[in-house]
Parts: C-alpha cells; sequence; structure tokens
C-alpha cells in the first residue's frame, strides 16, 4: 500500500476570538452589571466585553456574575437586549458542544424540521465533537439524539445521518452496519470515523472506483457506497478519494453528487465531501448563502460566526474573499445593522 501524509491537514488555522490577557472575570462581571442597571442598556458596553473574551472565560464571567450578584447573567442580559442581538449574544455564552447540541434539539423541535442545520453539525464535526454532542444532547434535553433524527428525516437522508450521529458500537453490529427503526440498514461510523492523517492512496483508488461504479458508471444509484465511503473514511482521505475520483470520472466528486442525488441527502453528501476538500470554503459559502439574495438567514448567519469564531474564522474571512471578491465584514455591513452589525464585526475581528 502507498501511503501519503496529508499536509493540508496540518495546516493552522486561527480564531478571530482569543482569550483575553490579564483577564478578571469579576470585574467584566461588574461591567455587565453596570451595563445593564438604571434606565437603559449600554449595548456597546456589553459589546467590547463579550466580543473579546473566549468562551472558557465568558463561562467563568457568568459565574462570577452569580456569586456576586445572585443573578443570572443570561436572564438579565435577555431582559435587557432583543432580536437578533439577543439571539448572537446569548449562542456565544453557551458552551460550544451545548450549543451545537442546543442547536440540533431546536432544529428536530415542534413542526418542521431545519434540514441544514442538522447538515451544518453532523456532517462537519470530528469524532470527539461529534461524541459530545451526543452525550450533551442525551443529558441537557433527554433524548436520544438518534431516535430524534430517525423520526424527524426518512430514507437515504435518514440513513447518512444516522451514521453521523451514532456513537461506536461494536455489539448488534453486522459487517459494520446497524438496523434502524425500519429495518433498513446503515453504516454505524460516527464517533468511529477514521481519524488518521495518513492517507491510503490505493485505498483512494479503489474507493473512488467504487463511487464512480455505484453512480456514474451505471444505470441508478448505489446509494450506500456513497454512505459507507463518506461516512467512514477521515477528513484526508475523502480529499485523496475526491481527487482520484476527478482522474477517473473527468468530473469533480461534488459535481458528480450533485448529478446523482438531490434534496437533503445530495446536500449532506456534498457537504462531507466539501468539508474534506476544503472545510473553510464550506463555511465560507454557509455565510455566503445566508446573505445573499433578499432577506438574511440570520441563525445560520449566527450559528457559523460563533461557532467557528474561536477555532478557524480567520481562514474563513480568507476563503470568503477568494471565493467572492468581497470581505466578509463588508457583506456583514451591507447586510445587518445596529447593534446587531457591531457585535458580528467585532466577532469577525473588524
Amino acid at each position: 500500500m502507498i501511503f501519503q501524509p496529508f499536509a493540508a491537514a496540518m495546516t493552522a488555522t486561527q480564531g478571530t476570538i482569543r482569550a483575553a490577557s490579564n483577564f478578571d472575570a469579576l470585574a467584566d462581571a461588574e461591567k455587565l452589571r453596570k451595563a445593564m442597571k438604571g434606565f437603559g442598556t449600554d449595548e456597546q458596553a456589553i459589546i467590547d466585553v463579550v466580543s473579546n473574551r473566549s468562551n472558557d472565560q465568558r463561562q467563568k464571567i457568568k459565574a462570577a456574575f452569580k456569586t456576586a450578584y445572585g443573578k443570572d447573567l443570561i436572564k438579565d442580559l435577555k431582559s435587557e437586549l432583543s432580536g437578533h442581538v439577543e439571539e448572537l449574544i446569548i449562542a456565544l455564552f453557551m458552551p460550544p458542544t451545548y450549543y451545537d447540541a442546543w442547536s440540533l434539539h431546536h432544529a428536530m423541535k415542534g413542526a418542521g424540521t431545519k434540514e441544514g442545520v442538522l447538515i451544518e453539525i453532523l456532517c462537519s464535526r470530528t469524532n470527539s465533537e461529534i461524541r459530545n454532542i451526543v452525550a450533551c444532547y442525551k443529558s441537557e434535553f433527554g433524548r436520544d439524539i438518534e431516535k430524534d433524527v430517525r423520526s424527524d428525516t426518512s430514507g437515504h437522508f435518514e440513513r447518512l445521518l444516522v451514521s453521523m450521529c451514532q456513537l461506536s458500537r461494536t455489539e448488534g453490529m453486522n459487517g459494520g452496519f446497524s438496523t434502524t427503526r425500519r429495518g433498513q440498514r446503515c453504516l454505524s461510523c460516527t464517533g468511529n470515523r477514521d481519524e488518521s492523517q495518513t492517507v491510503n492512496v490505493q485505498q483512494a483508488e479503489q474507493d473512488a472506483q467504487r463511487l464512480y461504479q455505484a453512480g456514474e458508471g451505471k444505470m441508478g444509484t448505489d446509494e450506500s457506497s456513497f454512505n459507507l465511503v463518506l461516512a467512514s473514511r477521515s477528513f484526508p482521505q475523502l480529499k485523496a478519494v475526491a481527487d482520484a475520483y476527478a482522474r477517473i470520472s473527468k468530473r469533480d466528486l461534488v459535481s458528480a453528487i450533485g448529478r446523482e442525488f438531490s434534496g437533503h441527502i445530495e446536500d449532506g453528501l456534498k457537504a462531507i465531501v466539501q468539508c474534506a476538500i476544503n472545510r473553510q470554503a464550506y463555511f465560507a459559502e454557509r455565510l455566503y448563502k445566508a446573505m445573499k439574495g433578499a432577506g438574511t438567514k440570520d441563525s445560520t448567519l449566527i450559528r457559523v460566526v460563533v461557532t467557528r469564531s474561536e477555532i478557524d474564522l480567520v481562514q474563513i474571512k480568507q476563503a470568503f474573499v477568494q471565493m467572492y471578491q468581497k470581505s466578509l465584514a463588508s457583506m456583514i455591513a451591507g447586510d445587518t445593522s445596529g447593534d446587531y452589525r457591531k457585535m458580528l464585526l467585532a466577532i469577525t475581528g473588524q
């Protein structure tokens, strides 16, 4: 077998928000209390504190606020703020894992399902992130995320998401597959996605050929082959598969998926491949689509900015400029207003 290191995976990424030096949780709690005390609210003071502290520091501020004043900071913020700026600031005070679990819960809660949220989170997170989300979902909401996914989705899309949200299991397995409530077989491999940074070139060629034969190379589509490969291979390995596929097919894998699939399963499979090829470009596209055209998908804009702010938002901003010939900041400025705009720009490092 031929193995190659995956250099791109080792490229350092950087968030726009970093932990503040000389941090004093009690002093910050006092600043927030003063900003909300009396008549009117000093939104700028709140923005200055919240946008310049890491999530871990915000958790310490919450604790210091309760200790100092015997009050819940989040409740006070909600009483003083409203609209999108409230949604944004409250999201920033949620621990990252909880925010992902909360977003998934709300995407499946009540009438209708926000499939884009399920795809964005479940198809882009690492093994450890998925494990923590599944555990948090259970502990915070008292529900099994796999059962909720199965009750809210169906068909090949259901099978893909079950693969994405299921913890590694070895019991009751048959050749790496488990059985869903409807008796369908689906790959049980999340939390168990191969995360090796070493690429097996021979395996990538075989997988690319398998995908070609499962789609473009035959009448109809063998959806299970796409599910198996895209759900179980490491992201570096999938990038090699995509490169090999382009050589075999003369068409890139994302375009091939678009020809073979439609609807939410198409979006989910594309998201996985896009994250394997260039994760920052995937999130740049999410941000662009949230703001282009009439209206703004504010929840998507908020979620992506918040969840990537300490991970790779610097690189997402760079990808945004390369892809759309305009800065993320200029598009945010043109699509939002008021304190909401100020807060978003502060988080994105403008």
